[in-house]
């Protein structure tokens, strides 16, 4: 039975356990009474009894009106303020949707959120300004309109720029969404996809609170502010972070929740309330939880209320029922929702219909939701906020036309009368005669008190926003002479080390810099033993907002886990989405913080591109600068782990984002060229570019890097080794990764049982040679008059005798993608289908990439070209055991 059920047996004992616990509070104050309130239930679980918890309060507002913050600043012209913003983003919407059918926008949205945006930009979201680098501030990716109709006023857009919303290939348009891509000195951040940006959101004030206690940046009070609709919340990246949020007791993050009970087709929780499972996830993660249900026009029937009918009424009622409330109007309201008990019947019998209807929800009240943001700003209490603020969709566009509505997400235009009713309840001054032409923008002169007024709250927040800037001071890079890189090009000798190992003693000559060392940010999930960074424990300690308050189990040992305030490594658990928001917020610190960090996050190869790609996508959108690197990579390296974990289609996923440089390097020479070469592009020549490298677990001796060959190795090709002259024929093998060692042994099959000579081509970055071989014949086609250039795989081809083999340990697409300019017959060895679970030796022999497998395919190279007998081929595949009925490694 529950306690609201239980009869109460002794009034006169409860009236006085309350009245005691009355006067503790008007005496002692709220932590007293929690104080002896947590004694009490200590003393209960004494004798094994639970008592009573929720993680929910009563549907209504966290904060009580005699503890509201009163709001600064003139009501009524904020409301101004903001009915001009709500018009000319409806004005925008509307005029692109008339211009060109089916751009597109979205209405609903931000006039549900207008209040939440407003409040925030009129007293607290605070631009840098002298050594204050600004609060960050997360725009929900739909109310992006709403944003543009506050720059327009600001001056900051013209009318022709609001005019090509959506219109973007011209240029000086406005994209549908954040993306700074687009916007570069406009967005901060990319927040559609939905669930990208709470996450993201997380990992940037965790990266914040990193550069603060390693002493890169100090934290000020600088906030970050996340915008997110209640039907986000239900992507797992919006809540699959919240927990660290709580646990490194994240002060500097506020979630805003947009809670107007709708997703894109209908309600969120139509059968029970999104604000109380919200809160209880929350609550239970360890977040202040700020509920902004109702406005102040219903405090008058909340003081009515004193046997607690009305809100035991909110209580019982669910978002459907809500939903309809306002979609229905006063009437409606007043018959199902207040006349189901006579006391709350009673309490409205003296109010009109519309007087119902316009009983306002919490977060269309600048009064509760300026109390809320104050006390997220002011009282934190070492913990992450959360604002949950009660709205309706489409708030203002009126019955019929999207206000409350089911398909309210999806209108982008108004009909003439609606669009003449909006006017009127905003009071905005255009004339019937305007509308009827076409939906004008309205904005009052410079000197106008509405302008004033808007420009005056901006300069005491120190200025405009949304704003990014990108500009730092390059940094000078040592040259490949350096010893950090010299080592890798001298070779390993003798010593078998694999490309693993290269990048981490690269790594660690890096982070030893006495000029950049400490903005390098050696970042991973939960696998620094597999990748042989253990070493970095110690040396670099493990960041953690706490320290460490245990001695670890291995303290005796050389590389004992060490976790340290100041440390340098993100080790994030096993979590690719969130080390992935690290490795971004780490990434794109030169623009937020304007302290550019050099990130490097390695990871499974396989639990990259293809677990979190749109957050990679996100990252070209931001233009993210740092380095991937994925580990055990290739589809026949990481030889026990099978199907799951074998990776032999990353390069093709990167090859998505037109600014990520991927490479898949065979030595640690390679490696050095191509880390050193990042860095130069991305912090000293300031290109908006990210790298990602493959490198594997597999160990085998390292050559001396040939002289001559950087070139190449940035380009993506180069010559490893020349075949001998005088056999009777030649071909030219080009490999990457792991299987360039088969190739190479290939050539010497090749050369020691058939007299063919074979040229070794070290192919770095197939996606490289085809991205400038795509710039150099579009550069051809739209200027036919001019000298058409050569992409680098045909000049290092062109000249050669024989047949081209590729191989790699990718699917065959990686290495056929540059198919189109190679000069000559080209035949390609990949690794497509599923993984297995074998020996690197029988997965090779699998997937039809091994020695033999290459070997062969030059002898039948040779022999489609009439070079030599094709029995050759026969024997070929007879002398090294290839079995032509062999199972096809593809299957459907």
């Amino acid at each position: 039975m529950s306690l609201e059920a239980r009869e109460d047996l002794d009034p006169t004992e409860t009236t006085e356990w309350l009245e005691s616990l009355e006067s503790v509070l008007d005496r002692e104050g709220e932590t007293r009474a929690q104080y002896l309130l947590s004694r009490l239930a200590d003393r209960l679980r004494r004798d094994g009894m639970q008592p009573p918890f929720s993680v929910n309060t009563p549907h209504r507002n966290t904060i009580p009106v005699h503890r509201e913050a009163r709001m600064p600043g003139d009501l009524f012209m904020e409301r101004r303020i903001r009915s001009l913003i709500r018009w000319n983003m409806a004005a925008q919407v509307i005029r692109t949707n008339k211009k060109h059918k089916g751009l597109g926008g979205h209405l609903a949205s931000f006039m549900s959120s207008a209040t939440l945006y407003d409040i925030g930009f009129n007293h607290f979201f605070r631009a840098p300004e002298g050594d204050f680098k600004g609060d960050l501030v997360y725009i929900q990716g739909h109310s992006a309109p709403g944003i543009y109709a506050r720059s327009y006023l600001e001056g900051r857009l013209s009318e022709e720029q609001m005019d090509k919303f959506r219109q973007e290939v011209d240029g000086d348009g406005l994209s549908s969404y954040p993306h700074p891509w687009l916007m570069p000195d406009y967005w901060q951040f990319p927040t559609v996809s939905m669930g990208l940006g709470p996450i993201m959101a997380i990992y940037q004030a965790h990266v914040m609170k990193y550069l603060d206690a390693r002493g890169l940046q100090p934290m000020q009070d600088r906030k970050v502010w996340a915008f997110l609709g209640d039907g986000e919340c239900d992507e797992p990246e919006s809540l699959g972070a919240i927990s660290l949020a709580g646990r490194e007791k994240l002060d500097n993050l506020v979630f805003v929740i947009n809670c107007n009970l709708q997703r894109l087709d209908g309600p969120v929780r139509g059968n029970a309330r999104i604000i109380d499972e919200l809160e209880g996830i929350f609550r239970g993660a360890g977040w202040n939880v700020l509920k902004v249900v109702w406005g102040r026009f219903w405090d008058p029937l909340f003081e009515k209320d004193s046997k607690g009918i009305l809100q035991k009424r909110m209580d019982e009622v669910v978002d459907g029922e809500y939903q309809n409330y306002k979609a229905q109007g006063g009437a409606y309201t007043r018959e199902h929702f207040f006349g189901k008990y006579p006391e709350t019947e009673a309490m409205v019998k003296d109010l009109s219909d519309e007087d119902i209807w316009r009983l306002n929800r919490g977060g269309h009240d600048p009064y509760k939701v300026y109390a809320a943001y104050h006390e997220a700003f002011h009282n934190a209490n070492g913990k992450p906020t959360v604002i949950l603020a009660h709205t309706v969709k489409g708030y203002g566009m009126g019955g019929g036309s999207g206000e409350a509505d089911n398909e309210a997400h999806q209108i982008k235009s108004m009909e003439v009368d609606a669009i003449k009713t909006f006017r009127d309840r905003f009071g905005i001054p255009v004339s019937d005669e305007d509308i009827d032409k076409g939906m004008p923008y309205f904005k009052p002169s410079d000197d106008s008190p509405e302008m004033k007024y808007m420009h005056l709250m901006r300069q005491r927040l120190g200025g405009y926003l949304p704003a990014r800037k990108h500009d730092f001071e390059p940094i000078e890079f040592p040259g490949l002479d350096d010893k950090m890189f010299a080592s890798q090009l001298k070779g390993s000798g003798d010593r078998e080390v694999s490309t693993t190992m290269s990048f981490v003693r690269v790594l660690n000559g890096l982070v030893k810099d006495k000029t950049f060392g400490k903005q390098v940010v050696p970042i991973v999930p939960d696998e620094a033993r597999t990748f042989g960074m253990e070493g970095m424990f110690r040396q670099l300690g493990i960041y953690t907002a706490e320290g460490q308050k245990y001695e670890p189990m291995d303290a005796g040992q050389i590389m004992f886990y060490r976790e340290d305030k100041a440390g340098q490594i993100l080790e994030e658990g096993i979590n690719e989405a969130g080390a992935m928001s690290s490795w971004i917020a780490a990434a794109t610190s030169y623009a937020n913080h304007h302290v550019p960090l050099l990130p490097f996050y390695i990871y499974y190869s396989m639990f990259g591109f293809q677990r979190i790609g749109d957050l990679a996508w996100a990252a070209g959108d931001m233009q993210a600068r740092g380095f991937l690197l994925g580990g055990t990579a290739g589809r026949t390296t990481l030889n026990g782990e099978g199907l799951q974990h074998q990776d032999g289609h990353s390069h093709i996923l990167a090859s998505t984002i037109p600014n990520c440089r991927s490479y898949d390097p065979t030595y640690g020479h390679e490696i050095a060229v191509i880390v050193r070469e990042g860095l130069h592009r991305m912090y000293h020549e300031h290109e908006n570019c990210f790298y990602y490298l493959t490198v594997m677990n597999e160990n085998y001796p390292h050559p001396e890097m040939p002289e001559g060959s950087e070139e190449g190795i940035i380009k993506g090709m180069y010559l490893l080794r020349e075949g001998d002259k005088g056999k009777k024929a030649r071909v030219q093998l080009m490999g990457s990764g792991t299987i360039l060692r088969e190739v190479e042994a290939a050539a010497e099959l090749l050369a020691d049982d058939f007299d063919i000579a074979s040229d070794i081509w070290s192919v770095t970055s197939f996606n490289e040679l085809r991205r400038e071989a795509l710039e150099i014949d579009r550069n051809a086609f739209i200027n036919p008059d001019a000298e058409p250039g050569k992409p680098w795989i045909t000049r290092c081809l062109e000249d050669r005798e024989g047949p081209a083999i590729a191989s790699t340990d990718y699917m065959k697409l990686f290495s056929d993608q540059v198919r189109a300019w190679v000069p000559t017959d080209y035949h390609v060895l990949g690794t497509d289908g599923y993984g297995r679970s074998d020996t690197r030796e029988k997965l090779r022999y699998f997937f039809e990439v091994n020695r033999y497998f290459v070997a062969v395919m030059a002898l039948k190279a040779l022999a489609d070209r009439g070079e030599i007998d094709r029995k050759v081929v026969k024997d070929a595949l007879d002398k090294y055991g290839i079995d032509p009925g062999k199972a096809y490694p593809v299957t459907c």
